[in-house]
């Protein structure tokens, strides 16, 4: 109970401290929003009416009396209301977040068993046709923008091919290209991460004894390398699930997803403070989870990462 209540308290102070810290940033960006608001709205930027959005939004308040309203609003499931649409913030991440997770959560999930599959073929076969694809892939993913796959994407299998309709089919008809479009720009980092786990097994001892005894090359590779590959990924694809919430912002765009990374873009613009609060809350959690599971899942995969692990080797 003493372990749970630490990590509790931990996850809590460090969500606070990473609220406080985006909440003055958030201030400190150059914009009022309520001049935006007003010039965009063609309502004539006066002092007037500046002074009465920002009565009507709590901007008038003390940085840390807007902190605290903020937080106890959040806690409570009061959100606040959205400068741009003027609906309540809660309800439109309901509404939009189901997209993103569904889009980053898919993509990566491809991106990770694809990317664990091909670089254990790359080992397998080095300088073969899978270990020259994952490095093609790995240096496509960082040389091409992503918006240009995408709209190249948009125009086979919509236009040229037909076999989808991205912007007005069923839901799984407009998941599938922003889905892929995720999975293939973190496809070739995790195959080459995976390629070179599994090929540092190929200089160990215990490999070369399970060739001796007959054991084929490809399968005594996957029989000893798994497990160390399995952990690398893990730990390089950690800061990468930060795509599931937030990170799919150019495929949302490409394909007209109404997704929450869409909605944050224009956020940003309109220096809508609600959304902006409420999205930095949500990552964070979300993040600190991850974190937290991760090293659980390390911890499984190879015992010497725990607590008791790494107790017991110190004695």
């Amino acid at each position: 109970m003493a372990s749970v209540a630490r990590n509790v308290s931990g996850f809590g102070l460090s969500w606070l401290v990473v609220m406080l810290a985006a909440f003055l940033l958030l201030r400190l960006m150059p914009g009022d929003p309520a001049f935006i608001f007003a010039d965009a709205g063609g309502l004539g930027a006066t002092a007037s009416l500046i002074a009465d959005l920002r009565a009507a939004w709590g901007l008038d308040r003390s940085i840390p009396t807007q902190f605290l309203n903020w937080l106890a609003g959040f806690v409570t499931g009061d959100w606040g209301v959205s400068f741009s649409t003027g609906r309540p913030v809660f309800d439109e991440i309901v509404r939009r977040l189901p997209w993103s997770f569904a889009i980053g959560s898919l993509g990566l999930a491809i991106a990770i068993i694809g990317g664990f599959v091909l670089g254990f073929a790359a080992a397998a076969r080095p300088s073969g046709v899978a270990d020259r694809f994952s490095r093609l892939a790995a240096i496509g993913a960082q040389a091409v923008p992503a918006f240009a796959v995408g709209f190249v994407l948009l125009w086979l299998m919509a236009i040229e091919w037909r076999i989808v309709r991205p912007l007005s089919g069923s839901v799984p008809e407009r998941l599938l290209l922003p889905t892929l479009l995720v999975a293939l720009f973190s496809l070739g980092a995790i195959a080459r991460v995976a390629r070179v786990a599994f090929g540092e097994v190929t200089e160990r001892a215990y490999y070369y004894t399970a060739l001796a005894k007959g054991i084929g090359r490809s399968r005594a590779l996957w029989l000893h390398g798994r497990r160390h590959a399995a952990l690398t990924v893990l730990a390089t694809v950690t800061p990468e699930l930060a795509w599931i919430i937030g990170g799919t912002a150019i495929a949302e765009v490409v394909f007209s997803i109404p997704g929450l990374s869409e909605f944050v873009v224009t956020a940003v613009a309109a220096r809508d403070y609600a959304v902006l609060q409420a999205f930095v809350a949500i990552v964070a959690v979300w993040l600190l989870l991850v974190q937290r599971l991760a090293a659980m899942a390390r911890a499984r995969l190879d015992p010497r990462l725990s607590d008791g692990g790494l107790a017991g080797g110190m004695r």
